[in-house]
């Protein structure tokens, strides 16, 4: 295993996911006195392994059939488009 890829994939992901939605949707569960904690962590690191393995399934599918360089571009113009709908939104 190559752990620098490894840490690379994790330190993006990690950084991508602090105080996003799905992490303030997390705390709103967490802080029902009537919600174990151990089922919150379960159901959301379930929920995030299947989100997960959709994105690597999807890559896998698309990159058979277009460049990587293709999609890198279009990952790009996604997240300014996101970004520019958020700051209009705003």
């Amino acid at each position: 295993m190559d752990w620098r890829v490894f840490f690379t994939i994790f330190a993006s992901v990690f950084i991508a996911e602090l105080g996003d939605k799905t992490q303030l949707a997390t705390m709103l569960f967490a802080a029902d006195k009537e919600i174990s904690k151990w089922m919150v962590f379960a159901a959301a690191s379930a929920a995030l392994i299947v989100a997960s393995a959709v994105g690597v399934i999807a890559g896998t599918f698309l990159s058979a059939y277009i460049s990587e360089k293709v999609l890198a571009y279009i990952a790009g113009v996604g997240f300014i488009t996101i970004g520019i709908w958020t700051i209009y939104s705003a």
